[in-house]
């Protein structure tokens, strides 16, 4: 996956419904201080920095360190590296939901956004600390 380029505040502005627009811009400024980087759109995903990955299989790229994508339902903050690794964090967040590699926040204002940006630090330090190697799902485990 590559970045697509394109205005991230264009993007931002057309965010709907307001509560995931006023979300996507607290997120920006949280995934700033938690990366150091600035956005960059990866198609409908707000990315923050790259990691290169290679699987066991053979397959390798690269993708967005740390991102969000605003969707109508919730927005979702990719955790690449599981959420399995962010447990004891994720239990002190507030209201929210998780798949595999993907955290779901209807509303930023009901979480602790503190917790959310040592979060999201963590993941971002552990994609970005070499070539990563696991999938979402065995997220937890030591990278190889």
């Amino acid at each position: 996956m590559e970045p697509t380029g394109g205005d991230v505040a264009a993007f931002l502005d057309r965010v709907v419904p307001a509560v995931r627009r006023r979300d996507a811009e607290t997120l920006v400024a949280l995934m700033r201080r938690a990366t150091g980087r600035e956005p960059t759109l990866w198609g409908t995903i707000v990315g923050f920095g790259s990691y290169h990955y290679e699987y066991a299989s053979g397959r390798r790229g690269d993708a967005s360190a740390a991102g969000f994508a605003p969707r109508k339902a919730a927005t979702v903050v990719y955790l690449v590296d599981g959420v399995g690794a962010h447990a004891k964090a994720l239990a002190r967040l507030g209201p929210h939901r998780t798949g595999v590699g993907c955290l779901y926040i209807t509303d930023l204002e009901r979480i602790d956004l503190d917790v959310l940006e040592e979060i999201v630090s963590a993941s971002y330090r552990t994609l970005t600390a070499g070539t990563y190697g696991l999938r979402a799902r065995e997220g937890g485990a030591t990278p190889a």
